[in-house]
Parts: C-alpha cells; sequence; structure tokens
C-alpha cells in the first residue's frame, strides 16, 4: 500500500524570498562587521546604569555578578553559533530566531512563543530608544534655549521622522558603517563619563563616599535582585542568528571571532564606568549616573562641554540602536509573522488535498 504524503515540519522555512529574507540575505559580511553588529545590540546607553547596580550588591558582589552574567551570555553566544554553524552544514540555514527554535524544540507552538517574545524585546528597544534620544534632545536644547518653547512630545516626532528616513537602507549588511560608528559613540561617551567622574572625585566639590549596603534585610534583597537583573539585561542580544546569516560563507570561525571584538569592547566599558561611577558616588549613584554628575542642586560636577558632548554621542548612538532594532522589528516579524501565518494555511489546504487525492487512488 502507497504512503500517505508527508506533512514538510517547517514549511514556512522554505520560503525563497521574503521582506525577512531580503533584508538579511546579503550575506557579504567579514567577522569585524558581525562584531560591529554586536556590539551596537549589546553595548549601549545601559551602560551609564551599572554604578546603580553596584549599589545594590556592592564592590565584591558587584564584580562577580558583572564578571560571572559576562562569561555566561559569552558561553551561551558561543554555543548558539556552534548550533547555528552545524544546522548550516545540514542544510537547514536558519536566518530568524524563531526558525532555530522551531528546528530544535519542533514547528507548534514554541515557533509563535518565540515570536512574541522577539518581538516584543526588539519592539521594546526601538521604542525605549526613540523615547531616550528625544529626551537628550529635549536636554541639550533646555541648555542652548533655557525659556524655548518646544515640548519632549516633538523632539520624539522628530527622532521618529530620522529613523523612518534611516530605516529606508537595503539590508542588514549595509548597516555595518552606522554599527562601526555606534562602536566608536559607546566608546566615546565611556570614557567621556569615566573622565568626568575622576575629575568630580578628585575635586573639592566631592560627594562624600559611602559604600554601605541598605540596612534593612528586605530592601537589601531587593535592590540586589534589581542590580543582577540590570546587569543580566545590559548583556542580552536579540538577534544573533540574524547577525551571523550577515556572514559570508564559510562562516565557520567568524561569528566566535566577532564575539571576542564585541566583549573586548563591553568589558572595557562596562568595568571603568560601572568603577569609575561607584567609586565617586557610592550608594548615592543615580540610575543614570549623567543624572549624578548634573545634580538639580549645586554646582555641576564636570565641565559642562563634556557631559554635553557625552550626551550627542548618547544621543547618536540611540539613533543607530533604534534604527537596528526598528528595520529588525519591521522585515524579520511584522512581515514575516504575516507570511509564516498564511504559508501555514496554505501548507494545511494543500495537505489535505494530497490526503484527499492520496484515498481516492487508493479506492480505485
Amino acid at each position: 500500500m502507497a504512503e500517505p504524503p508527508e506533512r514538510d515540519p517547517f514549511p514556512e522555512f522554505r520560503l525563497d524570498s521574503d521582506a525577512g529574507a531580503t533584508f538579511v540575505l546579503e550575506s557579504k559580511g567579514k567577522w569585524w562587521h558581525a562584531g560591529f553588529h554586536l556590539t551596537t545590540a549589546i553595548v549601549g546607553p545601559t551602560i551609564l546604569t551599572l554604578p546603580y547596580a553596584f549599589r545594590g550588591l556592592g564592590w565584591g558582589l558587584g564584580f562577580l555578578c558583572l564578571t560571572v552574567l559576562g562569561c555566561v551570555t559569552f558561553y551561551s553566544y558561543y554555543l548558539m553559533s556552534k548550533v547555528l554553524e552545524h544546522c548550516e552544514k545540514a542544510g537547514r540555514r536558519h536566518i530568524r530566531f524563531r526558525e532555530l527554535a522551531a528546528d530544535v524544540l519542533g514547528s507548534g507552538w514554541m515557533f509563535y512563543f518565540v515570536i512574541f517574545i522577539q518581538t516584543a524585546i526588539n519592539t521594546g528597544v526601538g521604542i525605549g530608544a526613540i523615547l531616550l534620544a528625544g529626551e537628550c534632545l529635549k536636554i541639550m536644547y533646555e541648555n542652548l534655549s533655557p525659556n524655548g518653547s518646544l515640548k519632549l512630545y516633538e523632539f520624539i516626532e522628530m527622532v521618529t521622522v530620522v529613523m523612518i528616513v534611516l530605516s529606508q537602507l537595503p539590508s542588514f549588511h549595509s548597516l555595518r558603517h552606522i554599527n562601526f560608528a555606534s562602536l566608536l559613540l559607546c566608546l566615546g561617551y565611556t570614557f567621556l563619563m569615566v573622565g568626568a567622574c575622576i575629575n568630580a572625585g578628585l575635586s573639592k566639590n566631592a560627594p562624600p563616599r559611602d559604600y554601605s549596603l541598605e540596612p534593612s534585610g528586605s530592601s537589601r534583597v531587593f535592590s540586589a535582585f534589581t542590580s543582577i537583573s540590570i546587569i543580566a539585561a545590559i548583556f542580552g542580544n536579540g538577534i544573533l542568528p540574524e547577525i551571523q546569516a550577515t556572514l559570508a560563507p564559510p562562516a565557520t570561525g567568524k561569528m566566535v571571532k566577532g564575539l571576542l571584538m564585541c566583549y573586548t569592547v563591553a568589558f572595557l566599558t562596562f568595568y571603568s564606568a560601572a568603577v569609575s561611577g561607584y567609586w565617586v558616588f557610592g550608594n548615592n549613584s543615580n540610575s543614570n549616573i549623567l543624572k549624578s554628575l548634573m545634580p538639580d542642586e549645586g554646582p555641576s560636577l564636570a565641565p559642562t562641554i563634556v557631559l554635553g558632548l557625552a550626551v550627542v554621542f548618547v544621543l547618536l548612538q540611540l539613533l543607530a540602536i533604534g534604527l537596528v532594532s526598528h528595520s529588525y522589528a519591521l522585515f524579520f516579524h511584522f512581515h514575516g509573522v504575516e507570511v509564516a501565518f498564511f504559508l501555514r494555511l496554505q501548507n494545511r489546504f494543500i495537505h489535505k488535498l494530497r490526503m484527499r487525492s492520496w484515498k481516492n487512488n487508493q479506492l480505485m
């Protein structure tokens, strides 16, 4: 007896061309291009919250958590890159997280679960980047024109228009120059902030230093978990398969070099920002170290030109981060979900037709 036709378990992965594939599958990148993309995805203005994270842990636990979480996430990304290489050698190239998850965990509900989580993360990052960039513009505007009439929402609209224009770039690979500039910008504002903190710590207006933790046990536990969550989130990266897909074949070993570049920049910036900020402000560290350097009362603890330049660098990198997140969300999720949904319906319809034809042949 003839066997019934088998259903393809991953029909949506056989699509030769869709918007997401067109966006990412310009596979011409070098390993340092992957390093640029990874650095933009991981190293961002959240660096400025690290002194606040140390505030809830202290010196010892702060260093321990930053080091352990850095090593754990690096190893996780390393393993993921190896799995992607293995799947590609087996003839199953994955350019999206959800495809990898469906291949490893099954193509049922996990496929849409990963879509939901990844879309939420990247959309949130994109929206947050626009809001923070608008706030940076407002800070600059208020310093230049204290009596100006422009409101925050108007700066957010300006940033949104810029994002829309920049998101017309044709491929993920074409973002490599912008992401290289992002790498330089994160180094720039980190070193400016570190220099400003050292200057503040050595000046006559240096704030009193107190490195003690919360007095009550419950508050100490809550602060510790908050700090750990900040450090864990700061290493997050939701687009590693998409970045690896931009590498020119053969991709073997290139992603590891890109990860090493990214984590070299990450540890250089993370440790310097955390140590210098916490050294100066201790348990009075603000959630944004720039606000600690510009207190509401009293003189600024750093030269205005240095702080202004740091804000400009933060603003420009937020544009790069928002561009990556918006472009990714547009091409990989909003179109990809639509394609996957209709392809699944189409696949079910074709499968029923094949089954009906097979049954008719059996009766004949």
